[in-house]
């Protein structure tokens, strides 16, 4: 019986601990996994996540000006100099290019779990696409999700999305999934409130501060559900469709 495994924020994710044999799920819904979504979605030729600022200019050193985007926050900030990692953001700006992602704590997060045999990204508008590749290719393989939180923080956005991916999981697959209580906590969640994704996300710690920033729109476009069938996966330390 295949499992699913659940850690509530990056700072779970033990180095120590052997991730080579399990497929790793990553969530940082607003934004870092969304916006990896939707850039290549949108034509980016591969996106770069980056621990900080200082890497990203390092990693675009030496390119061709003209081949690679910045694009950043820490704690919510847009770094100078960078574009804002919003998705709709960069909608039009990154056909053909490298995007250099660096933001507090989804590119962190899927940094951390680089060991794991396969490191996927998710969010709410391409989960199903995942779970059906997931189940294609990795059917009876450990599945941990990795929900990014906030700052060292659990949050509501994170944890919904890990719900509603396993939700995609179950749904397209008769066979028994064992769930770990976190998991099926996620998922439970997630079927008592699959209709008020937008309310979740605006009303989450993240999405308030989002919301100050004029950022609604955003909000509202991460919110959407499986409105996108790109499958980013993590190698070679980029993220390319499969």
């Amino acid at each position: 019986m295949a499992k699913i495994h659940l850690l509530l924020k990056k700072e779970e994710i033990d180095k120590e601990k052997n991730l080579e044999d399990k497929i790793a799920v990553v969530f940082d819904i607003l934004l870092a996994t969304s916006t990896i979504t939707a850039a290549l979605t949108f034509g980016a030729a591969e996106v770069i996540p980056v621990q900080d600022g200082d890497e990203a200019r390092k990693e675009g050193a030496g390119r061709a000006n003209d081949s690679y985007i910045l694009s950043g926050e820490y704690e919510g900030k847009t770094i100078d100099g960078f574009l804002s990692p919003n998705p709709l953001s960069l909608k039009g700006a990154v056909l053909g290019k490298t995007v250099i992602l660096s933001t507090t704590n989804g590119t962190v997060a899927i940094r951390n779990s680089s060991s794991a045999k396969s490191v996927y990204a998710a969010s709410l508008m391409n989960s199903q696409a995942v779970a059906d590749h997931i189940l294609e290719l990795h059917k009876n393989e450990t599945i941990l999700l990795i929900c990014s939180g906030s700052s060292g923080e659990f949050n509501i956005e994170d944890f919904f999305g890990a719900g509603h991916f396993i939700s995609c999981l179950l749904e397209n697959d008769i066979k028994k999934w064992d769930l770990t209580d976190a998991a099926k906590a996620a998922y439970l969640f997630y079927c008592g409130n699959s209709n008020k994704a937008g309310i979740i996300l605006k009303e989450s710690r993240v999405g308030r501060m989002l919301s100050e920033m004029d950022f609604e729109e955003e909000i509202e476009f991460t919110a959407s559900k499986n409105i996108f069938q790109s499958v980013p996966l993590f190698k070679d330390n980029r993220f390319c469709l499969p």
